[in-house]
């Protein structure tokens, strides 16, 4: 008889979700193992050809920042880098690049399937193997026996996924792949709240077929805004996007034919994301508008596939055909893939911990669209938190928990486990209070120790961050010792306060318009690091004001975020509640006083009952 198979931590899927649990478990020197259904799927970009925007951009640039993969192999294979929101101020821009869809997986592939500590197996799972309420292995299609102190979940959209194309369906994960199936049944059997969500994609078209002549050209930004603090130039040839527009007799097709949109016609039960709709969903609900955008992105710079971002559809084949050679640019386009809406299971996120590990079942966690979130990004962070946490709790470590003023990671699980969702989740800048302290630019410099601190970090990611830190140590040391009079400064161009009061270096960089070139115009002297350390003097000068109202502010969210619940309240006994906000408390079990207050539907009133309860409780025990 063959020995069972051990591995520590068990990854199972090969989405982003999944990239990332492995390559963290595995980076913190646990033996991991990956099990999808195809080796040459493994990061897969299902949707769209692009990584990072608002909020999401963010993310990637913290899970660079803790040494994670996807911002490493998206500059890689970039095709388009272009910062959003560059005019505005740096708490809402947001990295953004179209990949090489092909070079992504590559290049992904190549990083996993060469990383220390983690092996990876083409075996779909179809069991998990239990003991009570503890997870202890997997059993793989091929009739394998694989044992695990912990394992995590990260199925995507392949969980019980089914495919709609008007009245056509087709039980798939993605186009032309088998969903998982049978897992979500062992869930509910451990009563999981299980629901059902939808997302969708639009046709694929042939560039060949598209006359670009008359539409609007979007260019690349001239100098890059990269994802990963590794990166430091462009690997890529940088191609533009061309943009185009639905118009009137596009919409009356769409109107006359809804009903035959799987949406419409009652097939599909699950909620859709409300920041990426159908072209159905724009028609109907803003049937004000006389024209949606179009944003025509290519999938590769080898490839002739285009993604027309902005037209997802459910509608028939034919349908869309007709939808497409109505759009000026469009009219003699050629499909190569229909679109289609794709409905999947999830589990209710408040049924999980911080650490994403499951409250019913021990050393099982949850990562990715399994959770009710939507987009690569979302779905990656996950995966990195929860293979964190699956290793620590291996090594016996603390849990590694990041709170919403520290990072967008910290908001995005923060805001699952704590409110559920009620349709696929998004990340936005504005879903963080902290946001100006939370910056792209700034990730690795929240971050990055925090990951030195438990082992996390490998040795060239070390190396660059104390490198910088020490950097903008001395360089602050430096402003802070350059004094200047008023009426010196004012022959420089700089206009302050005619008080007789000296200013430093910093001081004079924070006036308005003021950057550092203005700076060494002053102080030739001063040396120059780089254009990275120049921004961060910049932003920490400009924003002073701000960062340490802010900080105050985090001081005082701390101060009540961290009073502790204990473990064994019970609220059935607080007079005062009403028996639904007994049950949400009782439901999700909050560990402190700031996460009670933001279960959906808690009011201040009823966290102050529960406070009064808990300081009445320990004023006991120390009597």
């Amino acid at each position: 008889m063959t020995k069972d198979v051990f591995f520590d931590v068990v990854v199972i899927g090969g989405g982003h979700a999944g990239c990332e649990a492995a390559a963290a478990s595995a980076r913190l020197g646990v033996s991991t193992a990956l099990y999808t259904h195809k080796i040459e799927t493994i990061g897969e970009m299902s949707c769209n050809p692009a990584i990072g925007g608002l909020g999401k951009g963010h993310l990637v640039r913290e899970i660079d920042a803790l040494d994670g993969v996807m911002g490493e192999v998206a500059d890689k294979s970039g095709i388009q880098f272009r910062l959003l929101n560059r005019s505005r101020g740096p708490a809402v821009r947001g990295p953004r690049t179209q990949s090489d869809r092909s070079l992504y997986k590559k290049y992904m592939q190549r990083k996993l399937l060469n990383y220390c500590n983690l092996s990876v197996f083409s075996d779909p799972v179809i069991e998990f193997i239990f003991y009570k309420n503890v997870v202890k292995g997997i059993i793989t299609q091929s009739g394998k026996k694989i044992s695990c102190n912990k394992l995590i979940l990260t199925t995507g959209t392949f969980l019980n996924g089914l495919i709609h194309i008007g009245e056509n369906k087709t039980p798939a994960g993605r186009f032309n792949e088998k969903p998982t199936t049978g897992l979500s049944e062992q869930l509910e059997k451990f009563n999981f709240s299980i629901g059902r969500l939808k997302t969708g994609t639009p046709p694929r078209l042939d560039r060949d077929t598209i006359n670009f002549a008359n539409l609007e050209e979007q260019h690349a930004d001239v100098d890059p805004y990269f994802f990963s603090f590794l990166t430091d130039k462009i690997t890529n040839a940088q191609v533009s996007c061309r943009m185009t527009y639905t118009n009137e007799k596009v919409h009356s097709i769409i109107s006359k034919n809804i009903k035959l949109s799987a949406i419409y016609s009652g097939d599909i039960k699950g909620i859709g994301p409300r920041y990426c709709p159908s072209i159905e969903d724009k028609v109907i609900k803003f049937s004000d508008k006389k024209r949606h955008q179009i944003f025509l992105e290519p999938e590769g710079l080898n490839d002739r596939t285009v993604y027309p971002n902005g037209i997802s559809t459910s509608l028939p084949a034919e349908i869309q055909a007709e939808i497409c050679n109505n759009i000026t640019g469009l009219e003699n386009v050629k499909i190569l893939r229909p679109g289609y809406a794709i409905e999947y299971d999830y589990v209710d996120p408040r049924e999980l911990f911080l650490t994403l590990e499951t409250k019913k079942i021990k050393n099982l966690f949850l990562a990715g669209q399994i959770n009710g979130t939507t987009g690569y990004e979302e779905a990656a962070a996950q995966g990195l938190i929860a293979g964190i946490n699956a290793a620590q709790s291996i090594k016996k470590s603390e849990p590694f928990i990041l709170d919403r003023s520290e990072a967008y990671i910290g908001v995005m699980i923060d805001d699952l486990v704590t409110k559920g969702v009620a349709e696929p989740y998004r990340m936005f800048t504005s879903r963080a209070e902290y946001r100006l302290s939370l910056r792209a630019d700034n990730a690795d410099l929240r971050l990055t120790q925090k990951g030195i601190d438990i082992g996390l970090i490998t040795d060239q990611r070390l190396k660059i961050y104390i490198e910088k830190f020490n950097s903008l140590e001395k360089m602050t040391k430096i402003l802070t010792n350059l004094n200047i009079s008023p009426s010196k400064v004012e022959k420089f161009g700089v206009n302050i306060a005619k008080d007789g009061i000296s200013r430093n270096a910093e001081q004079i960089l924070s006036q308005k318009d003021v950057k550092m070139s203005k700076i060494r115009e002053i102080w030739p002297e001063i040396p120059f690091k780089s254009k990275e350390i120049d921004e961060q003097l910049e932003i920490k000068a400009h924003y002073r004001g701000y960062l340490n109202k802010q900080k105050a502010d985090i001081l005082a969210f701390k101060k009540d975020e961290n009073l502790k619940i204990p473990e064994g309240v019970n609220y059935d006994i607080l007079s005062g509640l009403s028996n639904e906000v007994k049950s949400k408390f009782k439901k999700i079990r909050p560990k402190t006083m700031g996460q009670a207050l933001r279960i959906d539907g808690i009011t201040p009133a009823a966290v102050y009952i529960l406070l009064s309860h808990v300081k009445r409780k320990s004023i006991k025990n120390i009597a």
